[in-house]
């Protein structure tokens, strides 16, 4: 499911399609580059759910002290 999500999302211009460019152009092959944007959609979903927080598409503003 998260390697179609992912393969879906770089068709359109936009912060997937750059990981992806990115890979490619670190040299690792289509399956690699798009097994690691699956990967990192993993990984920011799981933040979501633990911090109990909703998806937005900036970053977080941090408060320093």
């Amino acid at each position: 499911m998260f390697y179609t999500s992912a393969q879906t999302s770089t068709i359109k211009d936009g912060p997937n399609r750059d990981f992806d460019l990115k890979k490619r152009a670190e040299g690792c092959s289509h399956v690699q580059a798009l097994i690691a944007l699956a990967r990192r959609r993993v990984n920011a979903l799981w933040a979501l759910l633990r911090d109990e927080r909703e998806f937005t598409p900036a970053q977080p503003v941090t408060q320093t002290a």
